[in-house]
Order: C-alpha cells, then structure tokens, then sequence
C-alpha cells in the first residue's frame, strides 16, 4: 500500500483517484472546494463530474492542500495546464520530502511553449522532487469509473519511476505500459486535442465519415512531424498517446474538445462554447501553443492553421475547411516525415 494524493478533483482526477483506492493505496482527493470534500467523504459521491457513480469508501478527500501533500510520498498533478505553475510553486512550499510527482494532464504552454514536465521542474526545485512522471492515454474518466476496460502509458526519463507508476495502477481493467519517450509522450497528449476540436467541427458542420478518417489521419502526420523536429521518437505516435488518443478524441461524445468544436461548426461563437460549456477546453491553449511552435520549428501543420485562424482570426469554420482542401498537391508519405 502506497500513500498517494491526487491534486484535482474533477472528472479524470476523480478517476485516478478511484482506481488507486481500488487497488488498496491509501489515497486523498484533494478538492478546492470544502463543500465537494463534504460531499466525497459523506455521500461518496462527486456529482459535479461523474454522476451515478459510487465512489471507493476508502477515498478519503480534503480541502486542505497541506494536509494532500504532506500525507504522501507520491503526487498525481490533475489540474488543468493553466493551473499547473500555481499548484507546482504549492508543491514547492508544502512538501517536506521528495515526492514522486505524476501528471495526468494533457497541454502546452503558449507563450513559454513547455511542456507540462518541463513546468513542473522549474517550479518544483530538484530536492523536493525525485521523479516526474506523465500517465497519459486514450481514457476517458466515465469508462474508468465503470471498470471498463482501459490503457494508459507510463512516460518518464527515470524507467524505474515508470515501472514504479505501472505498479501503482495496474489492475484487472486498468492496464499501463511504460515509454521512456516523454516529449512524444506529451507532445501526442496536447496535440490530439487540437485534432479532436476540428473533428467536432467536422462533424457540428455536417461532414461525414470520409472526411473525418482524413482529418485523424493527416493530423497524425503533422503532430509527428513536429514530434521529430522536437526530439521525439516517431513511433510514440503510432501508440497509445498518438494514434490511440486521436482516436478516442475525435470520435467520442465524452470528448469536452470534441463537444467544443462541434459546437463551433454548428455556428456558435467560442465566446459562447466556453461560456456554455462549464469545463477547461485544453485544445484552444493548445491551438495557440502548437502555432507559435510550428514558427519556431518551421514545420507545416495546416490543420492547426486552419485551426488557429478559427479560433483566433475568425475564419468561419466551413472557410476554413474548404482553405485545406484547396491547398497544392503533395506527396503522401514525404509530407510526413520531411515537409
């Protein structure tokens, strides 16, 4: 048994959560919210993002950081990209020991342009940290909770740490491998999600099977292309944080990018699709942050592009499509890897 704290309590930190606690870690769900810890240790329940879900007795949550931190030697970071400085200068305070620091989130920088590891090592000083971990996958935190069946990756420059995470969650529907690729690993986790807005595009403005299958697939092509530029195995994006996460992404309706994009290509402003939609859409950060990489590296990404002027530069979504399909021909493979 393992005394870990998950920092983040909604829809995937809740999950993480109950998978530790099923697996007999002693495990607190640390919440900003006293009223949701209330709720956790009393109806064993967090209605706000999983509804009818029964939680592990065993789940014990807190409102009092200090008290997350300092119970475990082992961290799971769960906030959204933007929180993630904030609560990593907390860590960096609070903790008295080294922690084994995992994160779960899936994003990039704009601006600064980091990845979420990178975040956290400048923020949490080396002596009070011994490894950083990313566990990312396709997993959606509504299948998790059911117990259906789910596989996640293990990423990290410390393959012990890794083994050790893969130890911490592995379970009869919960299966991890190990990848010591991280910048693939992060990099094909922020970047789906810019993929997965365009797919509900796609399918908010009408557009059918064909059309999506070309948008995963060309996108796979451009997030590898810049992964290469950036130091990362190709392979990492033929595996789960890749292709298994575009997949997962971009076709389901518990996708919130998903949901946004749709919302957009039937029309909506995304002054009203972040209004409306009560939750972080990491793929517009995300959109931002891949563009001003793409400059940096001078690799083509048209998708993002043509995401970003969507987004940013308010080109009606169906504009945009017909933009990409008007681009000059090329060569399919060679696109891939040298274009």
């Amino acid at each position: 048994m393992e005394k870990v704290s998950v920092l983040g309590a909604g829809s995937w930190g809740t999950a993480i959560a109950f998978v530790l606690a099923e697996n007999g870690h002693d495990c607190r769900l640390w919440t900003r919210r006293p009223e949701q810890s209330r709720e956790i240790n009393e109806m064993h329940t967090n209605s706000s993002y999983l509804p009818k879900i029964t939680l592990p007795k065993n789940l014990k949550a807190t409102s009092d950081l200090k008290d997350a931190i300092q119970h475990a030697e082992i961290l799971v970071i769960a906030v959204p990209t933007k929180g993630m400085r904030d609560i990593s200068k907390q860590i960096n305070v609070l903790a008295e020991t080294p922690k084994l620091i995992i994160h779960v989130s899936k994003g990039i920088e704009p601006d600064t342009l980091k990845r979420i590891s990178e975040m956290i090592e400048e923020e949490v000083e080396p002596n009070k940290r011994r490894s950083i971990v990313v566990l990312s996958g396709p997993s959606h935190a509504e299948e998790v909770v059911l117990r259906q069946p789910t596989t996640i990756t293990a990423a990290s420059n410390d393959h012990d740490a890794a083994e050790q995470v893969q130890d911490l969650f592995m379970n009869q529907y919960f299966r991890v491998y190990t990848n010591d690729d991280l910048i693939g690993v992060e990099l094909g986790a922020a970047l789906k999600n810019i993929i997965a807005l365009a797919a509900g595009i796609i399918d908010g403005i009408g557009y059918g099977d064909n059309a999506k299958a070309a948008l995963i697939t060309r996108g796979l092509a451009e997030i590898t292309r810049l992964g290469m530029k950036m130091g990362a195995n190709p392979l990492t994006f033929s595996g789960l944080t890749g292709l298994g996460d575009l997949i997962v992404t971009c076709t389901s309706v518990h996708s919130r990018n998903w949901k946004a994009g749709n919302l957009l290509g039937q029309g909506k402003s995304i002054d009203e699709v972040v209004s409306g939609m009560g939750m972080v859409i990491e793929g517009i950060r995300t959109t931002k942050a891949a563009h001003q990489l793409s400059l940096q590296y001078d690799v083509s990404m048209p998708l993002t592009e043509a995401l970003y002027s969507v987004l940013f530069e308010e080109v009606p979504p169906k504009e945009a499509v017909d933009q990409l399909m008007n681009r000059m021909k090329k060569q399919e493979i060679e696109d891939i890897f040298y274009k």
